[in-house]
């Protein structure tokens, strides 16, 4: 799959980037308007979560899988199907008139949206060179990925106290319809990949996907009945027991859901745990933080929205320049404990602030801090995720990179609310936080001290897992192809390989 001749690379990046950023919007955009829907849908409050969770659960259950089916059967042809589901699926649940309907609908966005990160991603991969180029345009994609939740927070807010709480779905129907549009007139038709005659892995496919939903589900469980509950232990248990045979079937198998070349790559595997510390942290703090800014210092939704521009403006710009000019300069190593080291600072920073903190003297300065963390290691984690990946790979590269930030982020919220839960037992003033409730400041200041750890974890696990200096010409594309035992063409690597010209450098 390319892009057609007479089609530039900066489209490509343009429809990639606003197929992404639609996916991740619709993860933050239906939290503030949950309190409208339960009031139109007369919906209990057990079953309102489940707006929010069966799209986390069939996404983060999927989005591998969609990885490996865009490698195998074709990036465009997946791309359109994922754009095809989610945008049908948003007409019906902006359309839902009952609880069973609305959960429905966003279960198949979530399988929408599943087929739609891991195919742009891959698309961006075997378009651009790797090296400077692709470093470049995953800036620009990393900038947009981490702008969209906050302008979800802010756009609930909004569409909810205007045109009402449907336009929170509504509004992707044009969007999507333009994105089909675009990606069928401008890609290319798929080309028939060496693997597509290849018996597919569905036992590895089956398991991989119970287990990873199960998986979401536990943690999702923990948060609401904790850790200990039997709901939460035996879904862990399962999802262990499914993960477990999910690794005895790929050792077997001819044609495995993951290839062997995949954990062979050093610096990918590195990169991808990183990514779930990063990605976790990052997500967690966007969740705590609204929460926070609402129970704690009395901010309004559209208040909340408002505050997050402070992150979003400066997660733009450092997105783009971590990309573009720090991971070139310094390697993916650094710019990971750098900015992993500010989000860090950025959560000690609110466990400092009062209710009556000033938003310009303390609030402010973290949330523009948080920004630049963010910013800066989104892209640099997503480079080193990428790096060395054979174009016959690619898909599932960047499949595995976004199953790293939904595991993380689910892990995240679930640890943070297991927190002010805890407080909320022991008379501490806390509520579950998906539930209504008045969590105190203590409560949520011992939740960022969870971030706090996660941020420090990630960059410790850039600094051991990562090399430490930039690429040299020796750290090519053919090389790190020749580590992960593959060639430009996805078979196996042979000495011609080492003749071939280095043209790029490794990012890390």
């Amino acid at each position: 799959m390319s892009a057609r001749p007479n089609t530039s690379k900066g489209t490509v990046l343009a429809l990639a980037c606003a197929a992404q950023f639609m996916v991740i919007l619709d993860v933050a955009i239906v939290n503030v308007a949950l309190p409208t829907i339960q009031r139109d849908l007369h919906i209990s409050k057990s079953t309102l979560e489940w707006i929010v969770v069966a799209y986390g659960l069939v996404l983060g259950g999927f989005v591998l899988l969609g990885g490996r089916l865009a490698d195998r059967i074709g990036r465009r042809r997946v791309l359109l199907t994922g754009l095809t589901l989610f945008t049908s699926a948003s007409l019906l649940a902006g359309a839902a008139g009952s609880a069973e309907l609305l959960i429905g609908a966003r279960a198949l966005q979530g399988l929408g949206a599943a087929l739609i990160p891991p195919a742009a991603l891959a698309i961006i991969a075997v378009t651009f060179n790797e090296g400077a180029e692709r470093n470049r345009a995953i800036g620009i994609y990393g900038a947009v990925t981490g702008i969209s939740a906050s302008v979800g927070v802010l756009a609930s807010g909004l569409i909810t106290d205007g045109p009402g709480w449907r336009w929170v779905f509504l509004l992707n129907v044009p969007l999507g319809i333009v994105l089909i549009l675009t990606a069928t007139a401008f890609l290319d038709r798929d080309s028939r990949d060496s693997q597509a005659n290849d018996r597919f892995d569905l036992a590895g496919a089956l398991t991989l996907t119970s287990g990873l939903m199960l998986l979401v589900y536990a943690t999702n469980r923990s948060a609401i009945d904790g850790w200990d509950s039997q709901s939460a232990v035996g879904s862990f248990a399962v999802s262990f027991a499914m993960l477990t045979a999910f690794v005895a079937i790929e050792l077997r198998s001819r044609s495995p859901l993951l290839p062997g070349a995949v954990f062979r790559n050093r610096v990918l595997v590195a990169s991808n745990i990183a990514a779930f510390f990063t990605f976790g942290g990052f997500l967690t703090f966007i969740f705590l933080g609204s929460q926070f800014m609402q129970h704690v210092l009395g901010y309004s939704p559209t208040q909340t929205g408002l505050a997050w521009l402070a992150t979003t403006v400066p997660s733009f710009f450092a997105a783009a320049i971590s990309g573009g000019k720090l991971v070139p300069a310094i390697g993916v190593r650094r710019v990971l404990m750098g900015g992993m080291s500010l989000l860090a600072i950025t959560a000690v920073m609110m466990t400092r602030i009062s209710p009556r903190a000033h938003f310009a003297t303390a609030t402010l300065p973290a949330l523009l801090l948080a920004g630049v963390a963010g910013g800066v290691s989104a892209p640099a984690a997503t480079i080193g995720a990428l790096s060395g990946a054979a174009e016959s790979i690619s898909g599932t590269a960047a499949g595995l990179l976004e199953t790293m930030r939904e595991i993380g982020g689910a892990i995240g919220v679930a640890a943070v609310s297991t927190v002010l839960v805890s407080w909320a037992r022991n008379g501490a003033s806390a509520a579950n936080p998906i539930t209504p409730g008045q969590p105190g400041t203590g409560a949520f200041h011992a939740a960022f001290w969870v971030i706090f750890a996660a941020a420090l974890t990630g960059a410790l696990t850039a600094a051991i897992g990562l090399p430490s200096r930039p690429g040299s010409p020796a750290h090519s594309t053919v090389a790190a192809r020749r580590r992960t035992g593959l060639s430009n063409n996805g078979t196996a690597a042979s000495a011609e390989d080492d003749l071939a010209p280095a043209s790029t450098q490794s990012p890390a």
